[in-house]
């Protein structure tokens, strides 16, 4: 095999890991409800920088710099009583990547759209679907919870170029989620897998690899963890945290032991009220360990927009 084949099939480990990054985001009070028909739009930026972690691969000094914006809508809803909410989320990102081979340095930049994500979530307890006037008057106490995230292939995509913004295949996302409030103190607690599909046109149709090849990815387990403070109605602060393991990737069938992951994030979130609809909220998160893949630093900012009522 050609030393330049052997470097390409070590940088297809890259883009498993910034796949997985993707994935592995903070999201504290995902199961707190709202008011039905209580609609929401965010958007997001967010600025990611570090180091890629490729142990056992001939690549070095492998970093990476990108920024991503993400337009959501939020909507609440009854489902046989119980409160549930869908979201979607629109994702558009632009970056750098570099690292040193054998002495060469390569660098690659790339601008365009994410898959898209969808998520559905429905309380099973403690949380009843509520119009506002009885929603002012509930007090949380244990809320459980289960949600579905999908994310199909929809982002840019091209199969002759090896780090895609798209993945070209279906991502599935099952969650149950735990959240307990003690006055102005609230803990959250999320346990999910990823499932991933196959890709079967990865790295294809060019002058090393003029035929076709498949890429498929193991699941990743993964639990989050959150812990809240209320300053004040609709002002809090969050401490949180996840660990993931998993996602070893197969190449055409043959796996690939080396980009098994097994890794953890730490940061905070605020949220900030600025008028009776908006909202804004911050974050940064850090890799508090990585074994493989993306070891980014991260912040976030978010402007909120609500308000009430059914879609027209």
């Amino acid at each position: 095999m050609q030393p330049f084949v052997k470097l390409v099939l070590s940088v297809a480990m890259v883009a498993a890991s910034l796949e997985s990054l993707c994935a592995q985001d903070l999201s504290p009070r995902a199961y707190v409800i709202t008011p039905l028909h209580s609609n929401a739009i965010t958007l997001t930026y967010s600025f990611y920088d570090g180091s890629i972690i490729l142990a056992g691969t001939p690549i070095t000094g492998a970093t990476g710099a990108y920024h991503v914006a993400i337009f959501s809508y939020y909507h609440s809803l009854s489902v046989f009583g119980r409160s549930a909410n869908i979201t979607a989320a629109l994702p558009y990102a632009l970056g750098n990547f570099q690292g040193t081979v054998q002495g060469a340095e390569g660098k690659i930049y790339r601008s365009g759209l994410l898959d898209s994500a969808f998520r559905f979530s429905v309380n099973l307890k403690g949380g009843p679907a509520m119009p506002v006037a009885k929603y002012l008057k509930w007090k949380q106490k244990t809320l459980l919870g289960v949600s579905l995230k999908v994310v199909p292939p929809t982002g840019q995509y091209d199969p002759t170029k090896l780090i895609n913004w798209g993945t070209n295949h279906w991502a599935f996302k099952p969650e149950f989620g735990y959240s307990k409030r003690w006055g102005s103190w609230l803990l959250d607690a999320y346990a999910a897998a990823w499932f991933y599909g196959t890709n079967p046109d990865f790295f294809s149709h060019n002058k090393f690899f003029p035929g076709t090849q498949s890429r498929s990815q193991e699941p990743i387990g993964s639990f989050e963890g959150h812990l809240s403070y209320d300053v004040k109605p609709r002002l809090w602060l969050s401490l949180d945290g996840n660990f993931w393991f998993g996602g070893r990737t197969s190449l055409n069938g043959i796996a690939n032991n080396k980009t098994f992951q097994t890794s953890s994030r730490l940061g905070v979130t605020a949220s900030i009220p600025v008028s009776q609809h908006q909202s804004l909220k911050f974050s940064y998160g850090n890799g508090a360990y990585v074994r493989f893949g993306g070891n980014y630093q991260s912040v976030s900012f978010a402007w909120q927009y609500g308000w009430m009522g059914r879609p027209n």
